[in-house]
């Protein structure tokens, strides 16, 4: 075997927005065909060169390899953000493999497909975005509370009135109690509406 000549190999991206994302179906697909899987959790909305764990991944990558993501919307979040990386990726002469979507399939430049599908994701973000604001007003309107759940249950709630009464500066209420100090100032503050 000629050493000069290297199989080429496929180096994985897993990634989500938030630390509240899983990624066990990306990793599921990428692991067992991929030399290496990085995964991010961060805004496809960020530039390459603000994306260190996408950099990392750049860096086990040689001429002839390629970048595997699932779906081509975890390059970018949208259109614009995802043609950047892609041409980012194009310039340094790194191919990218896209496992499911339309735009399944290896590719080493831009296309209509790749396009089209950076587009198409862009879209279904938006309407999952404008129906769950559209699902949390009608439930408003219904007197439901919709959202998050509130961070202070009545127990801690209780626990951050008690440490303010003794004296306890937010700062140390909010480490004691597990909250963050923003929690505890809204907790604070409704009380004294309240």
């Amino acid at each position: 075997m000629n050493e000069g000549v290297f199989a080429m190999a496929l180096i994985g991206l897993v990634r989500v927005s938030t630390d509240k994302q899983k990624t066990q179906r990306q990793h599921d697909a990428l692991d067992p065909i991929c030399l290496k899987v990085i995964e991010e959790k961060t805004s496809g909305k960020l530039a390459t060169a603000n994306r260190p764990e996408l950099l990392t991944a750049l860096s086990y990558i040689r001429e002839g390899d390629l970048l595997t993501v699932l779906e081509v919307d975890r390059l970018g979040r949208n259109l614009l953000d995802g043609l950047i990386v892609l041409n980012d990726l194009f310039q340094r002469g790194i191919g990218v493999k896209v496992l499911e979507g339309i735009a399944a399939g290896e590719h080493t430049e831009r296309s209509f497909l790749l396009d089209l599908a950076l587009a198409l994701a862009e879209d279904r973000h938006r309407d999952i975005v404008k129906k769950t604001l559209n699902g949390l007003e009608a439930a408003r309107k219904q007197g439901k509370a919709g959202g998050r759940r509130p961070v202070v249950d009545d127990d801690k709630r209780a626990a951050i009135l008690d440490r303010r009464r003794r004296g306890e500066s937010i700062r140390t209420i909010a480490a004691g109690v597990k909250v963050s100090i923003g929690v505890v100032h809204k907790t604070l503050t409704a009380a004294v509406e309240g």
